[in-house]
């Protein structure tokens, strides 16, 4: 789908005009600098502005290179990371960095193959780093962009099939202008966050609303299509407070997966037919090889991930026996409970860590 010469030439004209007097004064937008374009790109995937500003300055001022970045420890990057979700970004990041330096003498690419050889860089993201830090012309699609232009150009199919989203690319490809490409990508962005939001857009306010079919049509909570999700499964969970002693222990999941890199309390979901208990026993035989006593539960946590939503119930238990094995896990830890601070744990794991800090630590008997 092309973009007729006026109605594109007016579009650049009114979202650049617009743009150039509403935008916010992000700390990312002060920067020419790929690399700290390129960090901020990654934590916007599917996270709030207001959340990333949190962590931004705090990772760019611990790691204010890619140099820097490269030579941390993994559990450093994870712990920088922490609270910010999606784990697999960091982990993608940390170790494209480390490619950056080895393969490119610490230079951030500035053409698109190179940069989607880069672990977890894909066309969104290369465009993005090409676009604002170099200038070029390269064209980019995210959830806001998509809904801009499902509104503007009547874009009636899922926007999750492949077909569609072929035809988005080239729909944003058609207006990219022939300067100014930097700002024009972050304002069709912006103007996706701000004014066309998912719910209650501000049409009146919007540049660009005189030729938005969807406001002609007065469809715009319609668009953009998108299929239905699947019901979001609910899952038991358990997690063992393990003392010896006066230190309790800790666990770091595989690299690889769902929280990877992380610590946590251990333990495992619960299967049909278990109690609570006799699950936590069951998970930390399978995943350590060693035998605890389970004594009380210390509270249950709900919490929802992408894709489920799991109640994780905690529970104060002694280590009665046998040497640790990482069968399940990547490595392990006995700490004081002081300690945990020093550590990158899940959300979940954080709000036993409050209570636990509320408490008298280890007085099970």
């Amino acid at each position: 789908m092309r973009v007729n010469i006026p109605l594109k030439r007016q579009f650049q004209k009114k979202l650049l005009s617009w743009y150039n007097q509403r935008s916010r004064p992000l700390p990312w937008r002060e920067t020419r600098d790929p690399y700290k374009i390129w960090v901020s790109e990654v934590m916007l995937q599917q996270t709030q502005v207001k959340t990333v500003e949190a962590y931004y300055g705090r990772f760019i001022s611990r790691f204010p290179s890619v140099e820097d970045l490269a030579r941390a420890a993994p559990d450093e990057v994870m712990k920088y990371w922490e609270g910010l979700g999606y784990y697999g970004r960091a982990r993608h990041l940390h170790r494209a960095a480390r490619d950056v330096v080895d393969l490119f003498d610490g230079r951030v690419p500035d053409s698109f193959e190179d940069l989607i050889s880069l672990p977890g860089v894909g066309r969104y993201t290369a465009g993005a780093i090409l676009s604002i830090a170099f200038g070029k012309p390269e064209t980019v699609l995210d959830g806001n962009v998509i809904r801009v232009l499902s509104r503007i150009f009547h874009v009636t199919d899922d926007v999750r099939k492949a077909s569609t989203q072929k035809v988005l690319w080239s729909l944003s490809e058609s207006l990219l202008p022939k300067r100014c490409i930097r700002d024009h990508n972050q304002a069709l962005m912006e103007l996706g966050a701000l004014i066309c939001r998912a719910r209650n857009p501000a049409c009146s306010d919007c540049p660009v609303s005189r030729i938005c079919e969807a406001n002609r049509l007065s469809i715009q909570s319609e668009l953009p299509v998108k299929s239905p999700r699947k019901p979001v499964p609910h899952y038991q969970v358990t997690a063992g407070i393990i003392w010896r002693g006066d230190r309790l222990l800790i666990t770091r999941r595989p690299p690889k997966g769902l929280l990877g890199g992380l610590w946590e309390f251990p333990g495992g979901k619960l299967e049909q037919g278990e109690d609570l208990e006799g699950c936590l026993k069951r998970e930390i035989r399978e995943e350590l090889g060693i035998n605890i006593e389970v004594g009380a539960c210390l509270t249950s946590v709900e919490h929802a991930y992408t894709h489920f939503r799991i109640t994780l119930h905690a529970f104060d238990c002694r280590y009665r026996g046998g040497r640790i094995r990482l069968i399940g896990a990547d490595d392990y830890r006995w700490i004081l409970p002081r300690e945990l601070d020093g550590f990158a744990l899940p959300a979940a794991d954080h709000k036993i860590i409050d209570l636990l800090k509320s408490r008298k630590y280890g007085d099970m008997e």
